[in-house]
């Protein structure tokens, strides 16, 4: 069972970046599909990006396309989401995870969550 740990969060004034790291063990991370969730106060949940097993295919939510990035080590079992021209409306906290099965959007077919970090973008 892998286990997921984030980190990079921080606070960043609109318009500055910020690059999550997603540091996975515990299993065999070529196995998984990643995914990038975030959750702002008083809202649901929500699919940022999601990254096929092998780095080839990416999917991303409107909000963010043209804005964010997820790639991924395998070699280093991690998954990063790369963030610029980040705005008031991405403060959240952001989660990783991971999905043996599949490369979707949906936080249910994900069973696999970090603790989550948080970003904070001021205006």
């Amino acid at each position: 069972q892998v286990q997921l740990v984030e980190s990079g969060g921080g606070l960043v004034q609109a318009g500055g970046s910020l690059r999550l790291s997603c540091a996975a063990s515990g299993g065999t991370f070529s196995d998984y599909a990643m995914a990038w969730f975030r959750q702002a106060p008083g809202k649901e949940r929500e699919f940022v990006g999601t990254i096929s097993w092998g780095g080839g295919s990416r999917n991303y939510a409107e909000p963010v396309k043209g804005r964010f990035t997820i790639s991924r080590d395998n070699a280093k079992s991690t998954v990063y989401l790369q963030m610029n021209s980040l705005r008031p409306e991405d403060t959240a906290v952001y989660y990783c995870a991971a999905s043996r099965t599949y490369f979707t959007s949906r936080r249910q077919d994900y069973p696999y969550w970090g603790q989550g970090t948080q970003v904070t973008v001021s205006s």
